[in-house]
């Protein structure tokens, strides 16, 4: 398995080196995948180009982070009672 590894990497620099930054990027996802436990075959067949870090045009500190989805169904629990917590007890 590290030799796949470093074999990818080798090629990585090498498509980095020929500014084929679209294959470098392939081969980066590929070992990554694999660093993760994938075997040789899963990280090839893997489809990382559907893998969104940040929407372009989102500027700032915190667009980067994913919006919650809540489930179906879902409600938001009960606000506490302004009047009765946070109260010193007697």
């Amino acid at each position: 398995m590290t030799e796949t590894i470093d074999n990818l990497q080798r090629a990585m620099e090498a498509a980095a080196q020929a500014l084929d930054f679209e294959e470098a990027r392939r081969l980066r996802d590929r070992i990554n995948l694999m660093r993760g436990g994938a075997d040789a075959q899963q990280a090839a067949a893997a489809d990382t180009s559907g893998l969104v870090r940040q929407q372009p045009g989102a500027m700032g500190l915190g667009t980067s982070r994913q919006r919650p989805i809540a489930p179906p169904g879902w409600k938001p629990p009960p606000k506490p009672d302004l009047k009765t917590s946070g109260g010193k007890r007697k």
